[in-house]
C-alpha cells in the first residue's frame, strides 16, 4: 500500500470511528480533555505508522488499543503528579477493557455522547459546538463556517464547555427516564446540524455522506428510545427524505444540481418509502404536528412529485404557513417565499424577500433565491449582483460553482440574438 492510500485510509478511519472512539473513552476515563486528546493521539500515530508498518487489517481495533494506552499513559503521568499512584497502577494494563455500559439504545456510545453534550448546564450555543466538536469530528474552523462564528470564539466556546462539565463533577452516565425528555430538543438540533454538515460540508465538499449516515444512525436510536414523540418521528423521516435525494445531488463531472436539475429516478427510493411512512404515521396520530414534522410534510411533497412542475405548491405553502406560526424565524419565511413565488410569480414572492435582507444580509440562500426570482423578471444586471452576493458567502466551492453556473446560464441568455 502506498503512502497516499494510507492516509486515505487514515483519513477514513477518522470520518467512521473518532465519535466511537471518544465516546468509548469518555465512558472509561470520565474526562472529556484525556478522551479527545487520546483519540487525537491515535490518529497522530496512524498517520505516522500505517505508511510504514502498514493498514491494520481491524483499523478500529487498532485505534481503540492505541488511544486506550495513550490515556492510560496520561493518566499515569497525572497521578504521579498527584501522588495517585495506587491509583494509576490499578489503572495499567496492557489492554484494559472499558466498563460495561447499560444495553439497549443507550448503550451506544455515540449516542450517549451526544447525550452528554447536551447537558442542561451548557448554554445551547455550546450544546451545539460540543456536539459538532466530539461527535461530528468537526474542526473549530469547520465549526464556525458551520455557525458562523469567529474560530477563536468557538474555541472558547469549547473549553468553557468542558469545564463546565468537569464542574458539575457528573459522573458520565446517560440521563435517567425523567432527564431525558429535557434534553430532547437540544439533541435533535444537533443532530440536524450534523446531519446538514454532511449534506452540503462547509469545506472538503460537497458532501460528506459519513456525517448524514452518523446522523441518521443516532435519529433511529434517538426514535427507538422515544418512538411516540412526534418530532422525533418528524426529524427521522426529514433526515431519510433529504438523505433519499443525495444520489443525484451530484452530477458526474462533479457539478451540485439543485432540485429542479437531479435525475428523481437516482433517488434512494428505500430511504423515500421509510421518509413517508413515518410522515403518514405522525399525521394518522392526529396530533398537532412540531417543527420538524412539518418540515419532513414539505420534504415528503416535494418527493411525490414526479417532476418539479408537478408538485403540490398549495400543499408546500399551507405546510409553511403552519410552520411560520411554530416558528417565524426569517429562514422560514424566506422558505415559504419560495412557495409563493411558483403560486403567485416572482414578483409577489421577491416583495415578501426583500424585508428580510438585513436579518439574512450574511444568509447565502436569501441571495441565491433572490436572484433567482430577479432572474425570472428579466432583472439581470441586479440578478447578477445577487449571485455575486451569494457566491461570496458560500463555504463550499461546489456550491459555489453551482450558483456560478446559473449566473453563466443567465449571462448567456442574454448573448442570445432576440427573435
Amino acid at each position: 500500500m502506498s503512502r497516499v492510500d494510507a492516509r486515505e485510509a487514515a483519513a477514513r478511519a477518522h470520518r467512521e470511528e473518532w465519535a466511537r472512539l471518544v465516546g468509548l473513552l469518555v465512558r472509561r476515563f470520565g474526562d472529556l480533555d484525556i478522551a479527545e486528546d487520546a483519540a487525537a493521539e491515535a490518529f497522530a500515530a496512524a498517520v505516522e505508522r500505517w505508511p510504514v508498518d502498514g493498514v491494520p487489517d481491524r483499523p478500529g481495533a487498532w485505534l481503540t488499543t492505541t488511544a486506550m494506552r495513550k490515556a492510560v499513559d496520561r493518566v499515569r503521568r497525572e497521578s504521579r503528579r498527584e501522588a495517585k499512584q495506587l491509583e494509576a497502577s490499578a489503572l495499567h494494563a496492557a489492554d484494559p477493557p472499558a466498563p460495561a455500559g447499560p444495553s439497549g439504545p443507550l448503550g451506544d456510545d455515540r449516542l450517549r455522547l451526544v447525550l452528554l453534550c447536551c447537558d442542561p448546564v451548557l448554554s445551547p450555543a455550546a450544546r451545539v459546538t460540543l456536539t459538532l466538536r466530539l461527535v461530528g469530528g468537526l474542526t473549530v474552523p469547520e465549526i464556525a463556517r458551520a455557525l458562523l462564528v469567529q474560530e477563536d470564539a468557538v474555541g472558547r466556546r469549547i473549553t468553557r464547555a468542558k469545564a463546565a462539565l468537569r464542574a458539575t463533577a457528573r459522573e458520565y452516565r446517560p440521563p435517567s427516564a425523567a432527564e431525558l425528555p429535557g434534553r430532547v430538543a437540544d439533541v435533535l438540533t444537533v443532530l440536524l446540524l450534523v446531519f446538514d454538515e454532511g449534506y452540503l460540508a462547509t469545506a472538503s465538499g460537497p458532501l460528506r455522506p459519513e456525517l448524514t449516515a452518523e446522523a441518521i444512525r443516532l435519529a433511529r436510536l434517538l426514535h427507538d428510545l422515544l418512538p411516540d414523540d412526534g418530532e422525533v418521528t418528524g426529524l427521522l423521516a426529514l433526515m431519510l427524505l433529504t438523505d433519499a435525494r443525495r444520489p443525484a445531488r451530484v452530477s458526474a463531472s462533479g457539478d451540485l444540481l439543485a432540485l429542479d436539475e437531479q435525475d428523481r429516478g437516482a433517488w434512494d427510493t428505500a430511504l423515500l418509502a421509510e421518509g413517508h411512512r413515518l410522515v403518514r404515521e405522525r399525521l394518522a396520530a392526529g396530533v398537532p404536528p412540531g417543527r420538524y414534522q412539518l418540515l419532513a410534510a414539505v420534504n415528503a411533497v416535494h418527493t411525490c412529485a414526479r417532476d418539479v412542475r408537478d408538485t403540490d405548491w398549495s400543499q408546500v405553502l399551507a405546510l409553511y404557513d403552519q410552520l411560520v406560526r411554530l416558528d417565524p424565524s426569517p429562514v422560514v419565511a424566506l422558505n415559504r417565499a419560495v412557495a409563493v413565488a411558483e403560486l403567485d410569480g416572482a414578483q409577489v414572492a421577491l416583495a415578501q424577500l426583500e424585508p428580510l435582507a438585513a436579518a439574512l444580509a450574511g444568509y447565502q440562500p436569501f441571495h441565491a433565491t433572490r436572484a433567482e426570482l430577479l432572474a425570472r423578471l428579466g432583472r439581470t444586471r441586479e440578478a447578477d449582483e445577487a449571485y455575486d452576493c451569494a457566491v461570496a458567502l458560500c463555504p463550499n466551492a461546489a456550491q459555489a460553482a453551482a450558483l456560478g453556473r446559473r449566473r453563466a446560464a443567465l449571462a448567456d441568455a442574454r448573448s442570445w440574438p432576440a427573435h
